[in-house]
């Protein structure tokens, strides 16, 4: 009797859960794998897809994103002097931007200096001495805030920033932060006047209602809507962060933006704020200003995450590779491409570009690690040049084309970050700063190892079965 109820209980939950993940329409691999999820293990099955299988961000975000996205689009479509000027660049960039105007709504802004940070002490130099000398406002959001070493110095900033009469607005993650909420840090923030403010708020009894794994994953500096800086870094000393896992010091680059391009950081922080605080956009909007140019550079900003146009980044991100002629170069801590992504990266190859993807050696997510090797045999058939960066845990999320466009910020090339993740990019139009991020990239090669692929063909047989098992989940990491 237990045996008979159980299996129609196993078939009811498949048809049941099945219809309904075949009724919402998701990308294909996305579909099978929790169709395979529900079989395999029915009950755990249907409890993670309840859980995680379905883009939940809330009553209250989504409907405050439906009213706030059009305010954002239209602000930043409105008339200025920062026109961007395409002389000097092929017309291949161009296919990349129109469509970021036709899925996001957002047009590259011209007259910007950006400068590149390499290296993370020189990063958290250069945003404390932007701190000290801010007048108005400093606006942070991050997915992670650590307690220690640098991290307490650019709090340090903020708190003699706020006592000096500076608006100080902080917006972190709620589960990448979660033990930095609870510390002295945080406490001394409050009490100097920081507005600190918890992002998508996660709990066990809220996952119910609202899907968990949505986060803000965005890394964003402003400070008197003059500077503004976005990559990878987090607030965390790498000296220090997660020793203990023996991966190493983590490897991060930052850059630091001048002049029209920092508004649409402002905005995109101001937009995230009123999800989180529900402050008004009057209230905050006085901090908002449009800046006056500073260099050449053309920079367009790309938001994403739920509740954005669906899949712009990930088509945007798609287009650049296929615009790419001579060489692509693309860096990523995390690497579980769709088949589409992966399909755009051996099409490169094969067509004769010069191909470089730079992962790191070893990883915090086993899974990750996994998923991602499982791709290297296309890659290396189809002469992907494939770098184990050995040197720490490479962090930084770039792509350099042709040595005239950059994709430069937060976007892992993964599932989580094209689909799940609130995410910030720039797409930069522009030789000089392209020059060195690609130099940059290079040096990331220098302290990597090249896969061969006769070695990689060689490995033993329980890894190859490892990572295919693990393949098969790809589309839900």
């Amino acid at each position: 009797m237990v045996s008979a109820l159980l299996a129609v209980a196993h078939v009811a939950i498949f048809v049941t859960l099945g219809l309904r993940v075949i009724w919402r329409r998701r990308p294909v691999g996305v579909t099978i794998a929790w169709l395979g999820v529900i079989v395999v293990a029915p009950f755990l099955g249907a409890i993670s897809y309840f859980l995680f299988g379905e883009s939940r961000l809330g009553n209250r975000i989504e409907r405050r994103m439906k009213d706030l996205l059009p305010a954002y689009r239209e602000w930043l479509m409105k008339p200025r002097d920062a026109k961007a000027d395409w002389a000097g660049l092929p017309p291949d960039p161009l296919c990349i931007h129109d469509l970021g105007v036709r899925t996001v709504g957002i047009p590259a802004l011209g007259g910007n200096r950006i400068v590149l940070f390499g290296d993370s002490m020189e990063a958290f130099r250069a945003i404390i001495a932007d701190i000290d000398a801010a007048r108005e406002s400093v606006h942070m959001e991050f997915y992670i805030w650590d307690t220690g070493g640098m991290a307490d110095e650019v709090a340090a900033a903020a708190v003699r920033a706020a006592k000096r009469g500076v608006t100080c607005r902080l917006l972190l993650d709620s589960i990448g932060s979660e033990d930095f909420f609870a510390s002295h840090v945080a406490r001394e923030l409050r009490e100097a006047g920081v507005r600190v403010v918890e992002a998508l708020p996660a709990s066990l009894l809220r996952s119910f209602v609202v899907r968990a794994d949505h986060r803000t994953h965005r890394k964003i500096v402003v400070v008197d809507c003059k500077i503004g800086y976005t990559g990878s870094l987090n607030i965390l000393d790498p000296r220090e962060f997660k020793v203990s896992k023996g991966l190493g010091q983590w490897v991060d680059a930052m850059a630091r933006v001048e002049g029209p391009a920092v508004e649409a950081l402002a905005i995109a922080f101001v937009g995230d704020w009123e999800l989180a605080t529900d402050e008004g956009l009057p209230a905050i909007g006085s901090m908002v200003k449009s800046p006056a140019r500073a260099g050449t550079a053309n920079v367009q900003v790309i938001p994403s995450g739920p509740g954005y146009a669906q899949e712009a980044i990930h088509k945007l991100i798609l287009t650049a590779i296929y615009a790419a002629r001579s060489e692509l170069i693309l860096t990523t801590p995390y690497f579980v491409p769709s088949d589409a992504l992966l399909t755009a990266i051996v099409s490169a190859a094969e067509r004769g570009v010069d191909v470089a993807v730079i992962l790191p050696a070893h990883n915090d997510s086993m899974l990750v690690h996994h998923a991602g090797r499982s791709t290297f045999d296309e890659l290396l058939a189809a002469g992907v040049k494939l770098y184990a960066f050995e040197a720490g845990l490479l962090h930084t999320k770039s792509i350099t084309v042709d040595g005239h466009t950059s994709v430069f910020g937060s976007v892992n090339l993964d599932m989580r970050s094209f689909y799940l993740n609130f995410e910030i990019s720039l797409f930069i139009y522009d030789r000089e700063f392209t020059g060195k991020l690609r130099d940059l990239q290079h040096g990331y090669v220098g302290g990597s190892r090249r896969i061969d692929p006769g070695e990689w063909a060689g490995r033993p047989l329980r890894f190859r079965f490892v990572e295919n098992c693990v393949r098969l989940l790809g589309p839900l990491l």
